[in-house]
């Protein structure tokens, strides 16, 4: 009567044992699974951007000039050609060209597989305060260029066509270094052509930074340093989303035969299951074992 009380229970607790076995691999492997973030890219562009600190009057009064033309954020593009500024004390308080071009676009665009910046300016000319007829910078045409597509090497490019006059001197820019320019009286520039920069998902392109420091004389302007940047376009890869399909090994112990042919799952019969499945049949030999032990020692 004890033996056979005893084995219904044993006989329920062994197969609550394996189907608890069973049940557990594929809730430890789906709470290890990796969840990775969608991004779906970017990209900007900017014609002109400036950051100058105008002394007025001796340096008594210190005027920022930071504007931008052109500037946009995926997806958007914009197309003016001319940039005026205002400050006090500069052009008896009228406001002045900052950048004036035939033609001034930028655009920005972000898809599913790309991300992508551009700029093209033709026939600039960059004016600063206290020079109102003398060009800072003239120039034929500079484009920057930056894409960044999925599953390829993010690509930068910037280009500077035509002549390029600073100070009202013509120069020649090369891509080995900066141009300095120094114009007695007046000032110097520092140029920076073609500067590029790519990594695994991003790229960026300048066609023209300039580092400026002008002090005119005789004029109501004591100095103007800071730099400009002229046509910079830059991006960001999208990520892929995943798909959920399970990535093939590339183990070389998978690629190994055994002497017999291919040993395989599908051959021996196994699967990802396996280990589970042979840990619940040894959790129920344990718990059978087990009870046959108790039920033997109760009949003696």
């Amino acid at each position: 009567m004890n033996s056979n009380n005893f084995r219904m229970p044993a006989c329920r607790l062994a197969t609550l044992a394996t189907v608890t076995a069973l049940a557990a691999g594929p809730a430890v492997l789906s709470a290890g699974a990796a969840h990775a973030t969608t991004d779906h890219g970017r990209a900007s562009a900017v014609v002109l951007r400036t950051g100058l600190d105008v002394s007025l009057l001796d340096k008594t009064v210190n005027v920022p000039l930071a504007v931008t033309l052109n500037e946009v954020q995926a997806p958007q593009s914009a197309e003016k050609t001319a940039l005026t500024a205002r400050l006090d004390g500069v052009n008896g308080g009228r406001p002045f060209t900052v950048l004036g071009a035939e033609a001034a676009s930028a655009g920005a665009t972000v898809t599913g597989e790309l991300a992508e910046g551009s700029v093209r300016v033709a026939h600039a000319r960059l004016h600063v305060p206290g020079l109102p007829l003398l060009s800072l910078v003239e120039v034929g045409t500079v484009t920057a260029k930056a894409t960044c597509a999925v599953g390829k090497r993010p690509v930068a490019a910037a280009n500077v066509l035509g002549a390029v006059t600073v100070l009202g001197k013509r120069v020649t820019l090369t891509a080995g270094g900066p141009t300095e320019v120094k114009v007695p009286g007046v000032g110097e520039v520092r140029l920076d052509l073609s500067r590029r920069s790519a990594t695994t998902r991003t790229a960026a392109a300048t066609a023209l930074e300039l580092k400026v420091s002008v002090n005119p004389l005789k004029l109501n302007v004591a100095e103007v340093e800071g730099t400009i940047t002229l046509a910079k376009a830059t991006c960001e890869s999208p990520m892929v989303p995943p798909t959920g399909h399970p990535v093939p090994s590339h183990d070389p112990a998978s690629d190994v035969k055994s002497q017999g042919g291919r040993a395989d799952l599908a051959q021996t019969g196994g699967s990802s299951a396996t280990p589970y499945i042979a840990g619940g049949a040894l959790a129920l030999v344990l718990v059978g074992g087990g009870a046959v032990t108790v039920a033997r020692r109760r009949k003696s």
